[in-house]
């Protein structure tokens, strides 16, 4: 339970695996490098239960709880206690920085963990906090922000609606911020806090180059389930958080512009950033979308299907797509085991092997609390990668 601090540091957990029966042939760890560094037991056990789940192999753990322990700690300890990455890996990444929205309004354990895995000291990082959320978790996410001088709480906080215009001004407000910082970042990308990377920071650099300069904005025209949202009037009740669709129909967009429905999760380019806050059509398309369903996923779609805007993809389709996301009515997907939120699967561990496979460069949705081992276990492979990669002394500390 949390409680109230003038600075409160939280060491991110370690799955117990003190007490786990492994039905599988054990062989010669493949985490190269751990046993140079005077990797704890049972961190070695952690690495080769995690190979066995990425293999698809069958484990079971009798006890698998997370070890939270809070206590005041002074950011530098915070820091290396908790394996942070502190210098930039390669010139390459050093020469394009990114900048991240990340917005949230729970399950901090799930962002600490999180944050850590896309944190480059060369990156910038802008935190929603849903307004709604309570003081001690805003104070929380506070205290672990401060610590990094390149992550910074938005200057402004919406009470976000599911499916509501707060929603894309949550986005929006980030953006502004990080349009006036002094990081030349090359493109932002907007995630929420119950996600992971699938990709090492150098690996989501090479997925962006490949696009030589455009945005990332996955999308196509709406289809007919699609339509409704943007024909209709809609209301955002902020008292029950939800949105109220009326029979008004909505006059048509602004500047003749042609409605696209699409991912709202994306990478911009920071002239496309700055011409969303700057350019009419921009400013008066999202007047209009304030009373649509869900407008994050027509925004940013829609404007950079225009031909003039900096970065556009008037002909993209879905190529690009950012995040693997298990919905209940898709097939082909191996099922979910984990459990559905809102028709999304939270992923347990059985969903690691499909995970690990995915051409995503991040995944939605994660809950450490629930099932501890998938966050582990990604965590885990994703910086063994990270590290093998550098091209810069890593320093022991740098290891989890």
């Amino acid at each position: 339970m949390m409680t109230s601090w003038v600075r409160c540091i939280f060491p991110i957990p370690v799955l117990s695996v003190t007490v786990l029966l492994l039905y599988y042939n054990s062989s010669l760890l493949k985490f190269a490098g751990l046993h140079r560094y005077n990797i704890t037991e049972e961190k070695l056990l952690l690495a080769e239960t995690c190979e066995s789940f990425i293999n698809g192999q069958r484990s079971f753990a009798s006890e698998s709880t997370l070890q939270t322990a809070f206590e005041q700690s002074s950011c530098p300890e915070y820091v290396r206690q908790n394996h942070f990455i502190m210098s930039p890996l390669s010139e390459e990444e050093a020469a394009f920085p990114l900048a991240y929205i990340i917005t949230m309004h729970k399950e901090f354990d799930t962002f600490e963990r999180l944050f850590r895995a896309v944190y480059m000291p060369q990156n910038i990082y802008c935190i929603h906090v849903d307004e709604k959320a309570t003081a001690d978790f805003m104070q929380a996410v506070g205290s672990l922000v401060q610590c990094f001088p390149n992550a910074f709480l938005a200057s402004r906080m919406e009470p976000v609606v599911y499916g509501g215009i707060s929603r894309l001004q949550a986005d929006l407000n980030c953006m502004k911020d990080l349009v006036a910082s002094d990081v030349q970042w090359k493109y932002v990308i907007n995630m929420c806090g119950q996600d992971f990377p699938l990709k090492t920071n150098k690996e989501i650099i090479y997925h962006i180059k490949s696009f030589k300069g455009k945005n990332i904005t996955p999308g196509v025209l709406p289809p007919a389930h699609a339509i409704p949202r943007t024909k209709y009037v809609h209301r955002e009740d902020i008292v029950n958080s939800r949105v109220i669709r009326t029979n008004v129909v909505k006059p048509p967009p602004p500047h003749n512009i042609t409605i696209y429905f699409g991912s709202a999760y994306i990478a911009l380019t920071r002239e496309f950033a700055q011409f969303i806050l700057e350019d009419q059509r921009a400013i008066d398309l999202l007047l209009w979308s304030k009373d649509t369903y869900s407008p994050d996923e027509h925004y940013w779609v829609t404007l950079n299907r225009i031909p003039d805007v900096p970065g556009s993809a008037p002909n993209a389709s879905w190529e690009g797509n950012l995040r693997a996301v298990k919905w209940k009515d898709m097939k082909n997907q191996e099922g979910c085991h984990g459990h559905y939120v809102r028709d999304i699967c939270i992923y347990g561990t059985g969903d690691l092997p499909w995970l690990m496979n995915s051409r995503s460069v991040f995944a939605n949705k994660f809950e450490v609390k629930s099932y501890p081992p998938t966050v582990e276990c990604l965590d885990l492979k994703i910086r063994e990668r990270t590290l093998n990669q550098s091209q810069i002394t890593v320093p022991p500390e740098w290891f989890l």
